[in-house]
């Protein structure tokens, strides 16, 4: 799985650079944002704008990183959800939990 990362200030955006956001890239994904969390960085923003699909194993991952983020006084919060993303989000009514932006400046400016 690429990913690419940038801070912004105590802010950090990941952007997942896959097609398909499967159980062979949860476990990654987890890693990624648990070391970030660890690091320091309560405010997590992550870029789905590329992703296509998204499996449950996957919202999983996002779901536990949003609590581990929330109970060190953080959030995560999420950027470009696709029309099948966004549908698989609504079915599972994960959109009721989850701040979803359209853009990464939307995102990053809701922190300030």
């Amino acid at each position: 799985m690429n990913v690419q990362e940038r801070t912004y200030d105590d802010i950090v955006l990941i952007k997942l650079d896959i097609d398909r956001a499967t159980i062979k890239d949860a476990e990654q994904l987890k890693k990624i944002i648990y070391a970030k969390i660890e690091q320091g960085f309560k405010k997590v923003i992550i870029d789905l704008s590329k992703v296509d699909f998204i499996d449950s194993t996957f919202l999983g991952v996002l779901v536990s990183a949003l609590k581990r983020t929330i109970n060190q006084g953080g959030d995560l919060k999420l950027v470009g959800l696709r029309q099948n993303v966004r549908a698989m989000f609504e079915l599972t009514r994960l959109h009721r939990v989850f701040e979803v932006y359209t853009d990464n400046n939307s995102a990053i400016n809701s922190f300030k």
